[in-house]
């Protein structure tokens, strides 16, 4: 028996993997960040960086609790405000999907919409960042969680996420591949990974026009992967390299997990798929690696699996995951 719906956080079911990369002489287990109650790994730094707030007194009865997000951590914002009863709002762009909005609203999240970008960057991020920045200038007793910049963020994955990953695979992993954003997951994972002496080599997943790992900015279509500016949180150190993949990766990759393994799971996860098929060929046979998978798929039922959204944007490639699906099958 568990005493709220927020001590089901954490403690995420570590799969095997075995069909969706079928020849690979090494062993792959995927982190299910989907099992948390808000459906993404965003809500362990949501309610490690609310608890923190409450602890210091940062956050009292009657804060207004203020993020930008284009989904999962405001989702998981949402949820845990609902519980403490704090009021919330989300500054959202109208890259948001409305299923998202639905969530949101139906947490009791108040939505503030910045309807034009950034007219120096060009960019919705930092639009919303200065709307935060307008909001907490304006309401009393307000308070910024800043995903992009909170050290909590980072240790929410330090204490939690790659604990549990090493703690169940005894310390014996020799690679970890994450995809990047914020930056939290992959700061958390790359400071445990140092402090405890591991020797496991740190794969960073980041998009194709993402700006995170020096990139050229450009337009992307998955949400919560890549970044059209660099984090706080990012540090050149924190990965051995980086693998970049386009928005089309990702929904080869989500196709053919789900039609390999039957795991329904988010763009970014694809992401990662698809970027241990890049690098396979320099895994030691035998290796044992763990993918970050951070959030479940129904979020992405209107895009990376549309039929109608992947012709529209990319056209036929059905064949690039049926041709996986039936190598799964041989």
């Amino acid at each position: 028996m568990t005493e709220s719906i927020l001590s089901t956080i954490g403690h995420t079911p570590l799969v095997r993997l075995t069909r969706v990369l079928p020849d690979c002489p090494f062993r792959l287990f995927a982190k299910l960040e989907g099992f948390n109650p808000g459906g993404s790994a965003k809500d362990r730094p949501a309610l490690h960086i609310l608890q923190e707030a409450m602890r210091t007194g940062a956050i009292r009865a009657g804060t207004v609790v203020i993020e930008s997000s284009s989904g999962n951590l405001g989702i998981g914002l949402a949820q845990a405000c609902r519980y403490l009863g704090l009021r919330f709002i989300c500054v959202v762009d109208p890259k948001t999907t409305a299923q998202n909005i639905r969530i949101l609203k139906a947490y009791g999240a108040e939505i503030d919409l910045v309807s034009k970008p950034d007219p120096v960057t060009g960019e919705f991020l930092q639009a919303r960042i200065n709307r935060v920045k307008t909001l907490l200038q304006t309401i009393e007793d307000s308070f910024w969680t800043n995903q992009y910049a909170n050290p909590l963020n980072a240790q929410a994955h330090y204490r939690t996420t790659m604990h549990e990953i090493a703690t169940e695979l005894n310390g014996r992993l020799d690679y970890v591949f994450v995809s990047t954003s914020t930056c939290g997951t992959l700061r958390g994972c790359a400071e445990y990974i140092r402090d405890h002496h591991l020797l496991t080599g740190i794969f960073a997943v980041d998009a194709h026009g993402s700006v995170i790992f020096g990139g050229q900015p450009a337009k992307r279509l998955i949400p919560g992967h890549g970044a059209a500016r660099r984090p706080e949180l990012f540090r050149a150190d924190l990965a051995d390299e980086c693998v970049h993949v386009t928005d089309l990766d990702c929904v080869v990759g989500c196709r053919r997990l789900v039609r390999s393994e039957a795991i329904l799971a988010g763009g970014s996860s694809g992401a990662v798929v698809m970027a241990v098929e890049q690098v396979k060929d320099r895994i030691p046979r035998g290796a044992t690696c763990a993918l970050i998978f951070h959030d479940r798929g129904e979020r992405y039922l209107d895009t990376v699996y549309s039929d109608e959204w992947v012709e529209e944007h990319f056209g036929d490639v059905a064949h690039l995951w049926q041709d996986q699906a039936e190598l799964s099958h041989a």
